[in-house]
């Protein structure tokens, strides 16, 4: 029987998609040989170690990654001794090398680094890759929330707190708060993304081994690796990586608050909004579910507990922490592929999502424009001083207002009517969505 992949069962459903394969146990070697193989380029072009050895590691590396011969499994059991999977990889490849090569000492591989210099640096290649398809999910996600914006800027919705009907909003205000929540969310991302630079210290963060071509050196990994240059080795400064989970977190937050909407909005008895693609029930043939919803949702609940291991794990003692650097591995990569699956989701959700004027106008008329008695007040109140509490008593009998005698007192029907008109009362619905638009305009040509 083939051993299962990691994530092969759930990851389709949460939306994973890419990410599995971009957040790997196989791209996590891949990403530690790649960065084995640009510090030995970089250590040639510093004269640490020869040419002709950065040459050769670079060029073995560089195939044994392509025919992906290393045996993840394997390394893992052998991590288990040594507590991380850089030192037998370092093994296996200066094994490799002198297979391939034995006039090129081993001691030219992993020169001056330490384990955490190049398994930092490898969750910052991920994060990085991973991150970009993250970024545009959210892209995606956003443009589908522009687009209802746009299209339902001007279709009367009932505006909901505590559970209850309060005023009427339009569903256009709706979609625009949820596009400008993405949008706020991917430039957070954007920008936890950007400041992570490569890794390297060595063994107490001084690159003493490398003396006097430490900071050199790693100036040069990382401008082989394509990533921003350190100011310092950050070892056991964890903020960069807690500014990450951070604004992962906030993504999934962001696609949580959509997910929620729709999940309550398509509710058999609510019916104003449907996914295009509902889901069935083994159960119940006439089920409709938004599964691409739920599954969003299921996705984000599980961030902010994730997020928390994160910042609970930022007391990386002195040089080099005993455990809380540990525990990021997986948890930065599974906050990645968990946001960027939830993200997918929400995007397939929003993408062909159905709205449905018609119930909106009938659950706004269940209050009989109740939805509306303020204005009635406020209308009332200029011509008796117990206005409020004579349109409480008149919301509680459940009569129509324009038919309550005490109102009929004061105002005419007409006028009762006119005031709980919802066409003719959304505030400031259309400017919200204007500032809503232009925020985002704003936002794609780069300005703040």
């Amino acid at each position: 029987m083939n051993s299962p992949i990691r994530g092969a069962l759930f990851d389709p459903t949460f939306g994973a998609g890419e990410l599995s394969t971009l957040l790997s146990d196989r791209a996590w070697v891949t990403a530690m040989v790649e960065v084995e193989a640009a510090l030995a380029r970089a250590e040639g072009k510093c004269g640490v170690i020869p040419t002709t050895s950065a040459d050769t590691i670079s060029s073995l590396f560089g195939r044994l990654v392509a025919e992906g011969t290393i045996d993840v499994g394997d390394l893992g059991e052998a991590a288990a001794a040594g507590g991380n999977p850089v030192i037998p990889l370092v093994k296996l490849l200066r094994t490799e090398l002198a297979a391939a090569d034995p006039a090129v000492p081993g001691s030219h591989v992993h020169k001056g680094a330490t384990s955490q210099d190049i398994l930092d640096t490898a969750l910052v290649l991920l994060a990085r890759r991973a991150g970009a398809h993250v970024l545009a999910l959210l892209d995606e996600a956003l443009v589908c929330a522009e687009a209802l914006a746009r299209a339902q800027r001007t279709t009367p919705i009932a505006g909901r707190t505590l559970g209850q009907q309060a005023l009427p909003t339009t569903f256009g205000v709706l979609a625009a708060g949820w596009m400008t929540a993405l949008h706020r969310a991917s430039r957070n991302l954007d920008d936890a993304l950007i400041d992570l630079p490569v890794q390297l210290g060595g063994a107490a963060g001084t690159s003493a081994a490398l003396y006097p071509h430490g900071i050199e050196v790693a100036d040069a990994l990382a401008d082989e690796l394509g990533l921003p240059r350190q100011d310092v080795p950050w070892h056991t400064d964890r903020t960069r990586i807690a500014i990450l989970a951070s604004a992962l977190g906030t993504a999934a937050g962001a696609v949580s608050k959509i997910a929620t909407d729709i999940v309550f909005l398509s509710a058999t008895e609510i019916g104003e909004v449907s996914e295009g693609t509902p889901g069935g029930s083994s159960a119940m043939p006439h089920k409709r579910n938004p599964v691409a919803a739920i599954a969003a949702r299921a996705g984000a609940r599980r961030v902010p507990g994730l997020v928390a291991t994160v910042l609970a794990s930022m007391d990386h003692e002195q040089q080099r922490a005993a455990g809380a650097w540990h525990a990021e591995w997986e948890t930065v990569t599974d906050l990645l592929r968990l946001t960027g699956g939830a993200v997918a989701r929400i995007a397939d959700c929003l993408g062909d999502l159905e709205v449905h004027p018609g119930a909106m106008a009938r659950n706004l008329d269940l209050t009989g424009g109740l939805l509306l008695a303020e204005r009635v007040t406020g209308a009332l109140s200029t011509r008796t001083h117990n206005a409020r509490d004579l349109v409480t008593a008149a919301c509680r009998t459940g009569r129509p207002l324009d038919e309550d005698p005490a109102l009929l007192e004061h105002l005419e029907a007409h006028e009762i009517r006119a005031l709980l008109d919802p066409a003719g009362y959304l505030g400031h619905a259309h400017d919200i969505v204007d500032r809503a638009l232009d925020t985002v305009t704003r936002g794609r040509e780069g300005t703040r």
